[in-house]
């Protein structure tokens, strides 16, 4: 097969989840022998011609001089450049700068589009934009040849909304079996004597209700705060807290061996994301045997199931952090790693989109 993968700002991934994933899927597609290109941002830090096997194609993106326009832009570019290559199969992770450009994909190429969450009901965004971003996500499904919901919820989703139907493929994740404990040293911390929260600084994420709730409880361990608080609301909650000894802001950390050794040897992990499908940082604290504190909504219900401890506001936090839960934790935390294993590996989920893909492509072949 020849793939292209866009949407994203590029790999190897220096930034998020879907750059994650297409750094996962796209080297072990090469190394399946699958002809694979990603496109990456012109500002990327990598800036070789291929990864591990992947070709990369480089393209022009102003976003850094002119803003969230510049998604737009650089996707238009991404799409024009694919209009002159002879690409089978258009995989396109998000939809919310692209779609608009839909009706230029090329035709001769089957164009999947991973519908990513339900960005049209962020809170972040004022009316006007989540209008366009429903708007966005009709394009989107108008003009793609097949739909893959990376959560049952939003499968669910897309069928009740948009009548349409979706194949469910999951993200995945990779089991973290080496902690070492001296990691902890260089933020001066002990085993299982602090709290964790690792979330983009959003109001959906229920960061401040989480944070409501061990202000007003009697617990005197930490809970630090990992996530790139420099925006409107992270300044408004590192002011809301700024008298608070027991809420640390980390900032952004990237280095993954630190991360998982601080999920890994947390009391709690708070996962208050309300809004999305299968959400990356979940997969990873599950991948780490966090003892996990979830928001009470389907998409993380569905991943969970009856393995976390749920909360809906700041008294349900202040209850759960004042109690016992020593006699669940083991059993929570050694059924959510099986469930890495078994259910969110990459191998398995990168086995279930080349099947998906070669099956797409033999079915075209016999029209």
């Amino acid at each position: 097969m020849k793939i292209a993968i866009l949407g994203t700002r590029g790999i190897p991934n220096n930034y998020g989840g879907f750059e994650q994933f297409a750094e996962y899927l796209s080297t072990e597609l090469v190394r399946r022998g699958h002809h694979v290109s990603v496109y990456n941002s012109s500002h990327h830090i990598y800036q070789e011609d291929t990864y591990k096997g992947v070709q990369i194609i480089h393209k022009k993106d102003p976003e850094n001089k002119i803003g969230t326009v510049g998604q737009f832009i650089y996707d238009l570019n991404c799409i024009l450049d694919a209009r002159k290559r002879n690409f089978d199969i258009i995989l396109n992770l998000g939809y919310t700068s692209s779609s608009i450009w839909g009706r230029l994909f090329p035709k001769k190429s089957i164009v999947i589009t991973n519908m990513d969450g339900l960005e049209w009901k962020r809170t972040k965004f004022n009316k006007k934009v989540q209008k366009f971003l429903l708007y966005a996500e009709k394009l989107a499904i108008k003009h793609s040849d097949f739909l893959i919901a990376d959560s049952l919820g939003i499968q669910t989703y897309l069928k009740e909304k948009h009548d349409v139907e979706s194949t469910y493929i999951a993200y995945g994740a990779i089991p973290f079996q080496n902690p070492k404990q001296e990691v902890l040293e260089e933020f001066n911390l002990s085993p299982f004597n602090y709290n964790l929260l690792i979330a983009r600084i959003e109001p959906e994420n229920n960061i401040e209700v989480i944070l409501d709730g061990i202000t007003n409880s009697n617990i005197d361990i930490k809970t630090y705060v990992i996530g790139n608080a420099n925006n409107k609301f992270g300044t408004y909650l590192q002011g809301k807290y700024k008298d608070e000894s027991r809420i640390v802001f980390l900032g952004s950390i990237y280095h993954l061996e630190k991360l998982n050794n601080l999920r890994y040897f947390s009391k709690y992990y708070f996962h208050g994301h309300s809004v999305g499908g299968t959400n990356p940082s979940l997969l990873e604290a599950m991948a780490c045997k966090c003892l996990i504190v979830a928001h009470n909504n389907e998409f993380n219900g569905s991943i969970l199931e009856n393995d976390a401890i749920y909360f809906t506001n700041a008294n349900d936090i202040k209850t759960i952090v004042q109690s016992d839960v020593s006699n669940k934790a083991n059993l929570f935390k050694d059924n959510n790693f099986t469930k890495i294993k078994n259910l969110f590996s990459w191998e398995k989920i990168i086995q279930e989109y080349e099947g998906f893909m070669l099956n797409i492509l033999k079915n075209k072949t016999n029209e």
